[in-house]
């Protein structure tokens, strides 16, 4: 299968309100929204590329057509990937999200799509607490939308069960700019606002600060005392047009472990293996050569988001960033795989799981990049469940359900355990350039 191939992405509408992050695979445990993807020889069913959008019954599963050249187009600019900037929406599928309700959610000309249905929510399979968001917008002129933070599929109370950032007309009681039941923005603020032509929402949720900026300009801060801890990002359908694309997330508060002259800091060398790890300059980052080996970081980590720069001198170049490790074993941990051979010249068929794979668990969805430039990749682990993106390209959702084991190579570990990086043969080669992280509480 060449990378031109078109795969089928089968989306279900079903949702389950204990879901955090859905896995890669089907699970007994949540809906898949999207994330199951199964690349095929042929395009989409001709039911899918052919029958109207006003024709298909809504509620019911809707295929996407995903073709590699287009994912591979959505990787951020590397400006946005130093900032640590990721895609929610890869442009293309509904991959990450799930449905909440009976509604025509759809992908079209790269943006999510609704205009008919019941009240509905497009909801992230992430659960987080603080994040800064950008979202652009459109709607028609009497669109009642919104952006749902901090929620619950479907929450009852929005005064008290989430934080709603509403997309409504100037004579809604909370117009544009506004969060529901909570603080009103006098849209006379916005001047001569357009709601059919593009609008971006940028929105910082840090504990109980929340902070929303509309086309660059800030419009409102808001103190947030109901106490609300992680919940999902949700788009929202209640009545008229309207079109969401670019969402984008980064986490905050990043703490980097050193990787310069003073890298053993940060991390310990294990006396096993014959793997080298150096330093050469302090811009060049820790290389890693010469054979089986690994550094486990001093500190231990549960849940985090980790983001890292990297880079292999071929893509066949085998390294891998361990976590949640057993303290002084050998690499006994989960394996964000950092890997980019491929087979039949495919990005959709990676030949050793894929840079951002979780190796033995979930093969990545698309190998982006040689990874012979620097390369960025996120993780986000959350209990027993891991999503992984490359460039900003989401490639990996994964969800452990196996018994709970000490060691992640026979099962679930969600305590916390050390960062560790792998030498793993002596062909390795690989430059950890930085590497820093963000808790989660």
């Amino acid at each position: 299968m060449h990378s031109s191939t078109i795969c089928t992405v089968v989306g279900s509408l079903l949702a389950a309100l204990s879901l955090i992050v859905a896995g890669g695979c089907e699970s007994s445990k949540k809906p898949n929204a999207s994330a199951a993807e199964t690349p095929s020889s042929t395009a989409a069913s001709p039911t899918a590329a052919t029958t109207p959008e006003a024709e298909l019954p809504i509620g019911e599963p809707k295929e996407f057509e995903v073709d590699a050249n287009g994912l591979l187009a959505g990787a951020l600019p590397e400006a946005e990937l130093q900032e640590g900037w990721v895609n929610l929406f890869d442009g293309q599928s509904l991959y990450g999200w799930f449905i909440y309700g009976k509604a025509n959610w759809r992908v079209e000309e790269g943006a999510i799509k609704v205009d008919r249905g019941e009240k509905s929510f497009l909801c992230t399979n992430l659960k987080l607490a603080d994040y800064e968001l950008a979202v652009d917008f459109r709607a028609d002129a009497k669109t009642n939308s919104g952006l749902f933070l901090r929620t619950q599929p479907s929450p009852e109370d929005v005064s008290m069960d989430c934080l709603e950032l509403n997309i409504a007309p100037p004579d809604n009681p909370f117009p544009t700019g506004s969060l529901v039941q909570r603080k009103k923005l006098d849209p006379s603020e916005l001047g001569k606002f357009d709601p059919t032509t593009w609008h971006t929402y940028l929105i910082r949720m840090q504990g109980d600060q929340v902070t929303i900026t509309l086309d660059g300009k800030k419009v409102l801060e808001y103190t947030d005392d109901s106490g609300l801890g992680r919940g999902h990002i949700s788009l929202q359908h209640n009545e008229g047009r309207v079109e969401f694309k670019n969402i984008r997330l980064r986490p905050l508060a990043a703490q980097p472990l050193k990787l310069d002259t003073s890298w053993e800091d940060d991390w310990v060398r294990s006396a096993k293996g014959d793997a080298e790890f150096k330093v050469e300059s302090t811009e060049a980052g820790l290389k890693v050569t010469g054979g089986l080996g690994q550094v486990q970081s001093k500190a231990d980590f549960g849940d985090f988001f980790l983001q890292a720069t990297y880079q292999l001198a071929k893509p066949e170049v085998n390294s891998g960033i361990f976590f949640r490790c057993v303290r002084d074993a050998m690499l006994d941990g989960y394996e964000c795989q950092l890997n980019h051979a491929v087979t039949n010249n495919d990005p959709l068929q990676p030949a050793d799981a894929g840079a951002g794979g979780i190796f033995r668990r979930a093969p990545a969805r698309i190998v982006v990049g040689d990874g012979s430039k620097p390369t960025y990749i996120t993780l986000l682990a959350i209990g027993p469940q891991f999503a992984t993106w490359v460039n900003g390209i989401q490639v990996v959702e994964f969800e452990d359900t196996r018994a709970a084991d000490e060691n992640p190579r026979k099962g679930l570990r969600t305590a916390p355990g050390p960062i560790s990086l792998q030498g793993h043969d002596p062909t390795t080669e690989a430059i950890f350039k930085s590497i820093k992280l963000t808790e989660i509480k």
